[in-house]
């Protein structure tokens, strides 16, 4: 454990995660629409259980318990700092966004919690959404969902977004956002679903025991198996680049 607090690379998290609080969603739900805003929906297999309510320690309930700690995403492309005494619901989360030598830390907040029963069409689905606050390089949402199909037994995941880029970057940051920022957000979404189909598959039995790294004042490194490395100390860093 960093002891210094520095969970992502150099950065005090404590204070950069409490200053999230005096932000807002940096856009309005009534100026998303297609052709300005790009929308996203990315399905991954998970293992599947028998057919009927989840089982008890089985993929559903497992894959619920990592999603709510964030343990699917791909550490070599994004790192969140979060306070795990805070409700999911109004949660703040301080994203490292990474990419070669640079760093952009920026806000979000959980907006809604997705929990559905099975109706007529026997899917139960649980998950969460949040959204980006002032500052951040995109405008928009996105939603992590796990799914069960009760008359079958199959579970997925699945990502559901909306987004643009933050019309308030400087020039360096639109350049790179039009040359990488599609790339770099479809890779995100294929990673997350492949880390959290091993992750699952190895932590059926067991859905409780979800991995923490913790660091000062308790706030939680996710993922758990994100590290350091020498090479930090010459990372380019942005907080709030736009």
């Amino acid at each position: 454990m960093n002891r210094t607090g520095h969970l992502l690379s150099r950065i005090d998290a404590a204070p950069a995660l409490a200053e999230l609080s005096r932000r807002e969603v940096n856009y309005r739900p009534d100026e998303v629409r297609p052709g300005p805003w790009v929308f996203d929906t990315w399905t991954s297999s998970l293992p599947g259980e028998r057919p009927g309510a989840p089982e008890p320690g089985g993929s559903w309930e497992s894959a619920c318990a990592l999603v709510e700690a964030y343990e699917f995403c791909d550490p070599a492309v994004l790192r969140a700092v979060y306070a795990p005494a805070a409700p999911l619901l109004g949660r703040d989360m301080l994203l490292e966004a990474r990419f070669y030598g640079l760093r952009f830390y920026l806000g979000v907040r959980v907006t809604e919690v997705i929990d559905e029963k099975p109706g007529d069409a026997a899917r139960r689905m649980w998950g969460f959404a949040y959204e980006t606050l002032d500052g951040h390089l995109e405008r928009g949402r996105i939603s992590y969902e796990v799914i069960k199909d009760d008359d079958t037994g199959q579970v997925s995941f699945r990502l559901q977004a909306y987004s643009q880029r933050a019309p308030t970057l400087g020039l360096i940051t639109t350049l790179g956002w039009q040359l990488f920022g599609r790339r770099t957000q479809r890779r995100f979404y294929r990673r997350s679903g492949e880390r959290l189909a091993a992750a699952t598959a190895a932590r059926r039995g067991r859905p409780d025991v979800v991995p923490a790294r913790r660091g000062a004042g308790g706030l939680v490194l996710a993922p758990s198996d994100a590290g350091h490395s020498a090479a930090e100390r010459f990372a380019i860093r942005w907080r709030h680049p736009s």
